[in-house]
């Protein structure tokens, strides 16, 4: 059984940067595809990036594309969210999620395993 543990998730202002990490453990994710949902209060969870398990395949949400660069280090076991020009309304819950079979889904549902989330607010 896989457990992911996500960090790096903090308080900055509008503009600023994160670089979130998600370290697994209890098996290898390096055959899986890697993603990043977040969750907003009172919103839906919702995709935000995924990467395949040899990084040659990158999804983005359009909210994102262009500020937010996901990426992984199968070696290490763990996968990162590099946030960039960040934005009040990228302010949520950072979920890592992990697929077993399949190729690029925005689906949450589809995922197999989940960490418990960090928390990422953006001031004005």
């Amino acid at each position: 059984q896989v457990q992911l543990v996500e960090s790096g998730g903090g308080l900055v202002q509008a503009g600023e940067s994160l670089r979130l990490s998600c370290a697994a453990s209890g098996g290898t994710i390096s055959t899986y595809r890697m993603a990043w949902f977040r969750q907003a209060p009172g919103k839906e969870r919702e995709f935000v990036a995924s990467i395949s398990w040899s990084s040659r395949s990158t999804d983005y949400a359009n909210s994102v594309k262009e500020r937010f660069t996901i990426s992984r280090d199968n070696a290490k076991n763990t996968v990162f969210l590099q946030m960039n020009s960040l934005k009040p309304e990228d302010t949520a819950v950072y979920y890592c999620a992990a697929l077993r079979y399949g190729n690029s889904n925005r689906a949450y549902a589809a995922y197999d395993y989940w960490g418990q989330g960090t928390q990422v607010t953006v001031s004005s």
